[in-house]
């Protein structure tokens, strides 16, 4: 999840401010990494939920 939010806010700059704008799909995809770090949970707890199951 981090790595994608990390790739995605790259590709946006990239773009410049057409990267910031809702006609342009790395805004989409950037607001979608973002979405999914929160749905899933802090990276702490990911680590955990791994940890937990690695050693379980």
């Amino acid at each position: 999840s981090e790595a994608a939010v990390d790739v995605t806010a790259d590709a946006v700059q990239v773009h410049g401010g057409a990267g910031y704008t809702t006609d342009h799909p790395v805004e989409q995809f950037y607001r979608d990494a973002t979405v999914t770090t929160i749905y899933e949970g802090t990276t702490q707890i990911q680590k955990n939920v791994i940890a937990d199951r690695l050693l379980n």
